[in-house]
């Protein structure tokens, strides 16, 4: 009977301690990306023409910025920079600019009706905590429909920021 105990234990303790790398060990976790503004390419937003791009091309339409909104944090997830609604060659994005977030087990991109996410958009898995980075909008949405840009950690369903990107 102490066998089967200590074998339930030792099981107990192996479960408590994945769970509790899985929960914790991303918020020592920082990721940074650069992503170039859409429709803009690395050497154009440097100021920057490269050799293969040549110059008797047309030029696609410049990036639009259709709103733009700062960051709010909550009181256990600090987080700064800006969302942009930026839309580039017929696709719309979400761009943050100078984003820094804490990182977290599940957190993902919504747009959103409200900040519950109780009615929401999926972009996707955040790619990084810290830097400039871009998520396409799936076509047919309006971004009108979905006026907060939340990043969500969807194991908790926990809110870690926010941007209303509505009216403007």
């Amino acid at each position: 009977m102490n066998m089967l105990w200590w074998t339930l234990g030792v099981v107990g303790a192996a479960v408590v301690a994945v769970f509790a790398w899985w929960t914790l060990s991303p918020f020592f976790i920082t990721t940074t990306a650069d992503e170039a503004l859409p429709g803009v390419t690395q050497n154009e937003q440097e100021g920057q023409m490269s050799p293969e791009e040549p110059m008797q091309e047309p030029m696609p339409a410049a990036p639009r910025t259709v709103s733009t909104a700062s960051i709010v944090d909550t009181p256990a997830h600090p987080a700064e920079g800006t969302v942009r609604v930026v839309e580039a060659d017929g696709t719309t994005y979400i761009r943050y600019e100078n984003f820094k977030t804490l990182n977290g087990p599940d957190i993902f991109v919504y747009l959103s009706k409200d900040l519950e996410a109780s009615e929401y958009i999926n972009l996707g898995r955040v790619k990084a905590t810290e830097g400039n980075v871009n998520y396409e909008i799936p076509a047919g949405v309006d971004v009108a429909d979905y006026p907060y840009v939340l990043v969500w950690c969807r194991a908790f369903g926990v809110l870690f920021n926010s941007a209303y990107i509505g009216a403007q």
